[in-house]
């Protein structure tokens, strides 16, 4: 089956043991019923193929960026990411950890990712060096799994004190801290992931031995919790536990696997889902998706309605209402309002990779159970747009934020420096090309995508090839090769682009043929030789997606191939990034909006004005107008190609009196905004994750929440952050308050010194408003780089809501 779960040679032996007749066809039936990467289309089991049987063709854009991982990942010190688990099980490390991310709280997240990748990467690519690797990875975290003597392996710091509390009950959760620890489920997950990847990708059988020893120490932790214990840990990030839970139970065959997945599932996310609500707006976007990959994966074992549709609608909802024209969605990481995408265009984090990795994950799930191309035309729109941009071909570098920002830029990792979440799923992205090129029934070759690719279909004994310069050409070619004819339908998609209801096919360069499109597929069936040759047009045309909140930005498109342009590589501030909390932001000058090139027209048909200019590198030229009126033409091309320079994706349209009214509109906005932030030394956005934990967030007995779209945080305890003053120049502290906040009073402290005590009057009406505290010269003068920003509520009160903090010159 898909993932190579049905693979006897490694199923065969489970934990030391090897399975008699009896438990193997118990085995396999789980196997073949209950997968969660199966469905039913029309009584046939629909398949992916396992990624050992396609390969990437070389000299492609795909080719390259696997290259480019494939580098990256070999690049990478295992001892260094092995050094957590070392520290933890009691074991003098080899090496330091590495630094960021991997020293800052989340030690230890990367080597999961790792061990995922190079499993991904040895499947498809047989590098014998990545298995060396992937044993070299297994053994030393067996010493650690053995060591700790009950099952437990992790690189959470001071993970065995936090497990013993929650063994206890002793449970303090917040959204991205659990026992004061940053996301360690989260963390964990990234170990159970790596474990089965190396399992069904690798075929490591010591990888699944440690797989189902982490999972029982983890249901005997916490077995002695109540349900709504379990829901109060689920409030914090826990990436994708249901899901690994429910793999454990389809490969051993044992349901309670099953059992221990519904339970930690969160309900607060399921059951609005199941109740057809949209609550996204505000949540913070990557908790969420993991949770619903592993809702339908319980849905897909244990034949449950209810769940399948909450995970089909929540896709329906990220894809319709949510995502921009490169398939990615959200900003600084949280899902924006769905009908007002102007964050999206203002700030430097848009759409995060990992986002997409995960959806590109969901929507996989989706298909196989359904056959549904809808599925895949998101998947390819996603692949060749998001995925296949985030990774530098050069260097392999992988993207954290894709910023719409007009002419803005994003930022590169490095390999000794940089350890984001984006990096651990960049590192994956690119070694599963091959994952949705084809799926399979029993008698039926489905051909998904087009990228060139070698799949070696072994049941059938067949190979095909697929030559493509796609999307450079608007074709592609399968070549047949079977040492016997083969009665087989070749099922080829139609994409939603191709605007004709057939497919255009010649069968060895014979006369074209029109096939008939049915469910998003045409059928090719025939009795095929060695040698056959299937050649297919896909034309595509251009077109143009405006934002989904309907707003003036549009993004052209050919085909499925987001268009855009290149700006210039000025400012370009920590372009490939550094060890730094914060180095994937792409923090450098923001170019200011009214100075942005529009198109303006009163004409409904301005597209028929854009003219292709290179056809072999889909190049096109489009007419602009810049805010003193001159006239100029634009040269638009492919977003995955471009790299290391700023970069336009979506173009405001206006009218000709439009066009006026908003130069003067953005003028006067980016006055007032370039005024403050010239002004601002560090800010944090309370409750938004990366700005809190970036600011060393403490607090007790605090909430956080979403107001007319914008983040707050309040306490009837205390919260606090520490901001930095580097240069020294800090002299007034800036809050920002909701006007109509009544009844509430506290004190706010710097360096533990009150400075002020605010009462919130719910008497500035509904609107929002800021209070700048001076900062006294004896505070100034006695501190460090550094100022700690305390609330503290009054008795019976609440400390905020605060919206926002700014240190201002």
């Amino acid at each position: 089956m898909a993932k190579n779960i049905l693979h006897a040679s490694s199923i065969r032996l489970f934990r030391g043991k090897f399975l008699n007749d009896t438990q193997m066809k118990r085995t396999w039936l789980f196997l073949s019923i209950l997968a969660c990467f199966a469905g039913i289309i029309k009584g046939n089991t629909l398949q992916g193929f396992d990624m050992a049987e396609v390969k990437i063709m070389p000299a492609n854009v795909f080719y390259q960026a696997q290259q480019a991982d494939l580098k990256y990942l070999l690049a990478l010190d295992p001892d260094r990411l092995l050094a957590p688990f070392l520290k933890e099980a009691g074991i003098t490390p080899l090496k330091p950890n590495y630094p960021n991310w991997e020293s800052m709280g989340l030690d230890g997240h990367t080597a999961g990712h790792y061990l995922s990748a190079l499993s991904m990467m040895y499947a498809t690519t047989q590098q014998p060096q990545l298995l060396i690797r992937i044993q070299y990875m297994l053994n030393w975290l067996d010493s650690c799994q053995r060591k700790n003597g009950d099952g437990y392996v992790g690189g959470i710091p001071d993970g065995k004190s936090l497990w013993n509390d929650i063994r206890n009950g002793k449970i303090d959760a917040g959204s991205f801290s659990l026992g004061n620890r940053w996301v360690p489920l989260y963390n964990l997950h990234k170990t159970f992931a790596g474990l089965r990847d190396a399992y069904l990708y690798a075929h490591q059988t010591k990888a699944l031995d440690m797989l189902v020893k982490l999972t029982d120490w983890f249901d005997q932790l916490t077995q002695s919790l109540s349900d709504d214990q379990v829901q109060q840990i689920l409030a914090t990030e826990h990436g994708g536990l249901n899901e690994v839970f429910v793999e454990v139970g389809q490969i051993t065959g044992n349901s309670r696997y099953f059992t221990l997945a519904r339970r930690f599932s969160h309900k607060a996310i399921l059951q609005p889902l199941q109740e057809g609500k949209d609550i996204l707006t505000g949540l913070h976007a990557n908790t969420q998706i993991p949770k619903v990959i592993g809702f339908k994966c319980v849905a897909d074992a244990t034949h449950d309605p209810d769940w399948d549709k909450a995970a089909r609608f929540f896709w329906d909802l990220v894809v319709g209402k949510y995502t921009v024209s490169i398939g990615g969605h959200g900003v600084r990481e949280h899902f924006n309002p769905a009908n007002d995408f102007s964050s999206m265009i203002e700030s430097n984090q848009g759409p995060e990779t990992c986002n997409s990795y995960n959806m590109l994950k969901l929507t996989r799930l989706l298909f196989l159970s359904s056959g549904q191309t809808k599925y895949l035309d998101y998947y390819e729109r996603t692949l060749f747009n998001h995925i296949l941009s985030s990774i530098h071909r050069d260097s392999g570098g992988f993207v954290y934020f894709t910023p719409m920002h007009p002419c803005h830029y994003r930022v590169y990792s490095t390999v000794n420096n940089s350890f984001w979440c984006c990096v651990g799923t960049g590192m994956e992205n690119h070694a599963k090309y091959g994952e949705m090129i084809y799926a399979r029934t029993p008698d039926t070759l489905w051909v998904n995508l087009f990228i060139p690719s070698q799949l070696i279909w072994r049941e059938k004994n067949v190979e095909i090839v697929q030559q493509t310069r796609f999307p450079f050409e608007p074709n592609t070619q399968l070549q047949i090769q079977t040492s016997t004819p083969l009665n087989m339908t070749i099922r080829i998609r139609k994409p939603v682009w191709v605007r004709e209801n057939y497919l255009a096919v010649r069968i060895n360069n014979g006369k074209e043929q029109r096939i008939p499109v049915k469910d998003g597929y045409a059928d090719v069936k025939r009795v095929w030789k060695n040698k056959d040759v299937i050649q297919i047009a896909l034309p595509m045309q251009l077109l143009y997606e405006r934002l989904p909140d309907g707003s003036s930005w549009v993004s052209l498109l050919y085909g499925p191939i987001v268009l855009a342009a290149a700006c210039d590589t000025a400012q370009q501030i920590g372009l490939f990034a550094d060890a730094s909390r914060m180095a994937h932001v792409a923090n450098g000058p923001l170019y200011p909006l009214d100075e942005q090139s529009c198109i303006v027209s009163n004409d409904d048909d301005w597209i028929k004005k854009v003219k292709l200019l290179d056809a072999n590198k889909l190049q096109f030229s489009i007419p602009m107008r810049l805010k003193n009126n001159e006239e100029v033409n634009i040269m638009l091309q492919p977003f995955f190609e471009l790299q290391a320079t700023r970069y336009t994706l979506y173009f405001p349209l206006f009218s000709e009196s439009q066009f006026k009214q908003q130069q003067q509109l953005w003028l006067e906005k980016e006055k007032e905004k370039l005024a403050l932030q010239q002004r601002t030394i560090d800010e944090v956005a309370p409750g938004e994750q990366q700005s809190e934990v970036g600011h060393n967030f403490k607090g007790e007995n605090t909430e956080w929440g979403i107001h007319q779209n914008r983040f707050w945080r309040h306490a009837s305890g205390w919260f606090s952050y520490e901001l930095s003053d580097n240069a020294k120049q800090a002299r007034y502290l800036s809050l920002t308050f909701y006007g109509l906040d009544n009844n509430r009073t506290f004190d706010v402290w710097l360096n533990d010194i009150k400075v002020e005590t605010i009462h919130l009057k719910g008497d500035r009406g509904d609107t929002f408003f800021t209070v700048d505290v001076e900062i006294p010269a004896s505070i100034r003068e006695s501190a460090s780089t550094n100022y700690t920003v305390k609330f503290v509520a009054h008795p019976g009160s609440l400390a905020g809501g605060v919206y926002y903090i700014r240190l201002l010159k």
